[in-house]
């Protein structure tokens, strides 16, 4: 049985949930100590929960510590079943890392799934449904892969209440991709999504966003949802290259001004533009683990963050795979994926 420290690097989430995926790829038990030491709450909060109850549904493993507030956790998977499954955080916690923890096993399951998930939609500590459908689950596609989702509900952070239906058709095998260079940018769409709030606010971010960029109005994009899936705001910049598309977001939380909110999005946007590279720093550690179970390939991506290589220390410990990462200067990195023999 594999032994996890929860407490490595940056100690957070990221270690259960990639141990819990490649557990059921490759039906090697674990057990992990010190869940999430290094946040501020430690152990397993809804939303950790939500994602060991997922993963145990999917493939009816044994999992003892599963409980709130629990910092120890012992699971030893079964064989992944495809089919219809519905998982609730119960809190604005987020749905999409749950969908993150159980996505490397279903991509290899026995039949097609279709997975529906309730709670946070767009938190700011994790990535939105946008950013999913948008960024990650293309690429994934150009791997193999045939992920869809579909967003029934927003559910925004303290209130949560959203829905997105995920539905996953099995891969033989994931294909290596080389993902060095982006290419030119092709289109750029800035939305600010209000739901429960005022128009004006969503206005005054596009307004700011237009002065900042000198980019054309047709970049520039206001979403009013109905009042029930609020209180919310979100600014999401999509930069769509060649060869990849990137989102970048600022969340509105109570106390934040709107053009504080558009200028997160943009900082993170400028930031990624200047660095000349295909991959931003989010985008590089969702695709570790799908590039890893490939077994090959490489992406060029920003300086390396602590989440990251803390994940790609626990691909090492699951998958017999080698992981090579250089600095090729400038706030740039390469990360190469090989086998072991």
């Amino acid at each position: 049985m594999l032994e996890i420290d929860g407490s490595q690097g940056e100690g957070g989430g990221q270690i259960l949930r990639s141990s819990l995926g490649l557990s059921m790829v490759t039906g090697k038990p674990f057990r992990i100590s010190k869940i999430r030491a290094g946040r501020e709450k430690p152990g397993l909060l809804r939303q950790h929960l939500t994602a060991v109850n997922a993963a145990v549904a999917v493939c009816g493993a044994d999992a003892a510590g599963a409980a709130i507030g629990s910092r120890e956790l012992t699971f030893i998977p079964g064989k992944v079943k495809g089919g219809e499954y519905s998982f609730a955080v119960g809190t604005a916690g987020s749905t999409t890392l749950v969908l993150q923890a159980i996505l490397p096993g279903l991509l290899v399951a026995d039949a097609p799934s279709l997975i529906t998930l309730e709670g946070g939609t767009h938190n700011p500590f994790a990535p939105p449904v946008d950013f999913l459908g948008q960024a990650f689950l293309p690429i994934l596609g150009k791997m193999g892969a045939k992920v869809a989702i579909a967003l029934e509900r927003a559910g925004f952070y303290p209130a949560g209440g959203g829905r997105f239906v995920a539905s996953i058709e099995p891969a033989s095998r994931l294909t290596p991709l080389a993902l060095r260079e982006r290419g030119a940018i092709v289109s750029r769409v800035c939305k600010a999504v209000v739901a429960g709030l005022p128009g004006e606010i969503a206005m005054r971010e596009l307004e700011i966003l237009s002065r900042k960029t000198a980019w054309g109005e047709e970049c520039f994009r206001p979403v009013q949802l109905s009042a029930d899936q609020g209180p919310g705001n979100v600014v999401t910049i999509a930069l769509a290259s060649e060869h990849v598309t990137e989102v970048f977001t600022g969340f509105g939380t109570r106390g934040i001004r709107a053009e504080a909110v558009a200028e997160e999005a943009l900082g993170q946007a400028r930031d990624y533009l200047a660095a000349d590279v295909p991959l931003g720093t989010h985008l590089a550690d969702q695709l570790l683990i799908p590039f890893a179970l490939a077994g090959g390939g490489s992406f060029v991506t920003q300086s390396l963050t602590p989440h990251t290589v803390t994940n790609i220390d626990v691909v090492r410990k699951f998958l017999e795979v080698q992981v090579k990462t250089s600095d090729l200067g400038k706030g740039r990195w390469v990360v190469e994926f090989g086998n072991t023999d």
